[in-house]
């Protein structure tokens, strides 16, 4: 499918069209974006991708705006507390540019409705607060074959990385166990960190260029203003993507 840029859109995004053309911006139009998750991270995942002009974002959550969520979940303002928060967000994405198609889905996602609410999206953002879940999307974007961009936050400490099925470690590779569930500490300029990271690699994912977080977990502490990548491993029996379970 061919989408031509209107002139519009190329005076809105002029200033990045200088660094990947125009062919570039067109890729960004023509994406299908799945992002699961509406809260800390999947805020500004989604604002920037939208404002770079991704052509289709689905973001999928399951919850309502609560006033202890507005610390750091940058698409939801105190009007929008008891809203379904895909509702919110579509908005607010909405507002930032009109020409982004928003798809946002109130369900829950689970074993049975994973791999048809991801559908025919190209990639899979992770910006959840569950193990479980994160392991279901990494199944699904190994089945499918689409790149997987994976973002954990801790109080002032994130992570990130990007996951390509058949040539990088899966999140199951680096994270064989899940931690234990519990209501962790967060202070919104962290997941507005490492959401840009995110964000980041899918725009040069999409773009092809620049290089990408593959088989690097990138490491950010926010209190010692300290960055690190550090390598990390396929393990040929892991349960998802190696020996173990899925090929």
């Amino acid at each position: 499918m061919i989408l031509v840029l209107t002139e519009r859109e190329l005076e809105r995004f002029a200033r990045q069209i200088m660094i990947f053309g125009e062919e570039g911006q067109e890729k960004l139009k023509r994406a299908k974006v799945f992002i699961a998750g509406a809260g800390g991270l999947g805020s500004p995942v989604s604002i920037y991708l939208a404002a770079a002009g991704v052509g289709r974002i689905r973001i999928v959550d399951n919850d309502v705006v609560e006033l202890s969520n507005l610390n750091r979940q940058i698409l939801h303002w105190e009007k929008d507390v008891g809203r379904k928060k895909v509702e919110s967000g579509r908005e607010k994405l909405e507002a930032t540019n009109p020409d982004t198609l928003v798809e946002a889905l109130h369900v829950t996602i689970d074993e049975n409705s994973v791999s048809r609410l991801v559908g025919d999206s190209d990639l899979i953002v992770d910006a959840m607060d569950n193990f479980p879940v994160r392991y279901m999307l990494n199944r699904t974007a190994l089945s499918k074959g689409i790149a997987f961009f994976h973002g954990g936050i801790y109080g002032f400490e994130g992570q990130v990385t990007t996951i390509i099925p058949g040539k990088t470690p899966c999140l199951r590779c680096i994270f064989p166990e899940a931690p234990p569930r519990e209501t962790f500490p967060v202070i919104g300029v962290t997941p507005g960190i490492i959401g840009l990271i995110q964000a980041t690699e899918v725009i040069k994912y999409i773009t092809g260029i620049g290089e990408l977080l593959l088989g690097k977990l990138l490491l950010w502490d926010g209190l010692d203003s300290w960055i690190e990548k550090v390598s990390v491993k396929k393990n040929p029996d892991c349960m998802d993507c190696g020996q173990g379970g899925l090929k």
